[in-house]
């Protein structure tokens, strides 16, 4: 009983809001099922590794140096030392990822740029209020929409907020479906979100979608080569979905190597979420920026599609420019759900699907671009 006295009684004001904060994200994964792969293991590690002398960081491990903690020496191991949890996370989400719709409309690329519009909005937002280049940089690709990206990102540049980052990133991510539709109605009518839009599926060989990996890796690499480990690994993931003869790996890659890694990857970023670190005044501004972030990818997106609607005679439903993000398939889902509601019998999935998976591609080259940037500027 005394042990159990003299540990509530150690538990600082901190750590009880990172309690609430972990109940939080475990609410939002159980209940409203939002990234619940992630926010769950999230918010379960938050609760870990702020009880007071907690095992999972304060418990020495034999024969991995100074390492205390198997919380501590994931983090270390996994993201710090090597990045390769984010990383190998993207050879299962290429798995995952069908381009044929985007490849059938090759216009839908301008829109995954257009949707980066939050990132550079978040650099220069997080510049102004102080942050230093490195993290105003790490804080700004939360707007990539793509949680490993901002992980990843941040790890590289050694920013001091990876934890409030990543929490920022995989948060709104989840909070998609609140976040876009709001954004959306702010710089469009009811008349442009009733655009109909005719579906031709083009006819993407299989050669086509063989080649399409191996040509993006390619061409990213020599644009911007600091961009390779995040593409090229996504790459790698749909060649292994598309080249039709490794369809057990592909299979692995969606299931078993996705979920596994992102088990490990949601409770080790809660290394980065002690009380100490974590519940700061510039955790708050981390996540209002990363707010501002994706509401600016939303009405980037939408903005340029309305931008394109002034030059062509066929209309584009400008919501087709908020699916830019890189929050697939949530994004593309969230955009036609909203069509329907606007206009029963409205369907614009296929377009919205194809901007969705452009915004994939175009969040991993955003984040080595920043990366570069950075890296030459200093």
């Amino acid at each position: 009983m005394d042990f159990l006295i003299n540990g509530i009684m150690s538990v600082t004001w901190q750590q009880l809001v990172m309690y609430a904060v972990g109940i939080v994200l475990i609410w939002l994964a159980i209940k409203k099922e939002y990234e619940p792969a992630l926010l769950l293991p999230m918010g379960f590690g938050a609760i870990l590794v702020n009880l007071p002398d907690s095992g999972v960081i304060n418990q020495t491990l034999q024969g991995v140096g100074e390492v205390t903690g198997v919380v501590e020496w994931l983090f270390k191991v996994g993201i710090e030392a090597s990045e390769a949890m984010p990383i190998l996370l993207f050879i299962g989400i290429g798995a995952m990822i069908d381009f044929g719709p985007l490849l059938s409309q090759p216009v839908m690329f301008l829109f995954g740029a257009a949707a980066q519009f939050g990132i550079f909005c978040a650099f220069s937002m997080a510049t102004l209020m102080g942050f230093d280049l490195t993290d105003a940089a790490s804080i700004g690709i939360i707007g990539a929409a793509d949680g490993p990206t901002s992980i990843l990102v941040s790890q590289i540049l050694n920013s001091k907020y990876v934890g409030a980052i990543a929490v920022a990133a995989y948060s709104y991510m989840a909070l998609v479906p609140i976040v876009q539709p709001f954004a959306i109605k702010l710089v469009t009518t009811k008349k442009e979100r009733c655009i109909h839009m005719e579906y031709k599926p083009g006819n993407v060989s299989k050669t086509m979608r063989i080649a399409f990996p191996i040509v993006t890796t390619v061409i990213v690499g020599m644009v911007a080569p600091m961009s390779v480990a995040l593409v090229g690994f996504l790459m790698f993931g749909n060649l292994l979905r598309e080249c039709g003869v490794l369809k057990g790996l592909s299979d692995t890659a969606q299931t078993s190597l996705a979920n596994l890694i992102t088990l490990l990857l949601g409770i080790t970023i809660a290394f980065s979420m002690r009380a100490e670190e974590f519940v700061r005044v510039d955790t708050i501004m981390i996540m209002a920026i990363g707010l501002v972030a994706f509401v600016f990818d939303t009405i980037g997106g939408v903005l340029f599609a309305k931008l394109l609607n002034l030059f062509r005679k066929n209309k584009i439903n400008p919501m087709i420019g908020a699916a830019g993000i890189s929050a697939f398939p949530m994004s593309a889902r969230v955009v036609q759900k909203l069509a329907q509601k606007e206009e029963r019998g409205n369907i614009i999935l296929m377009h919205a699907a194809g901007a969705n998976v452009s915004g994939q591609i175009a969040s991993v080259v955003a984040g080595g671009m920043i990366i570069n940037l950075v890296t030459q500027y200093l």
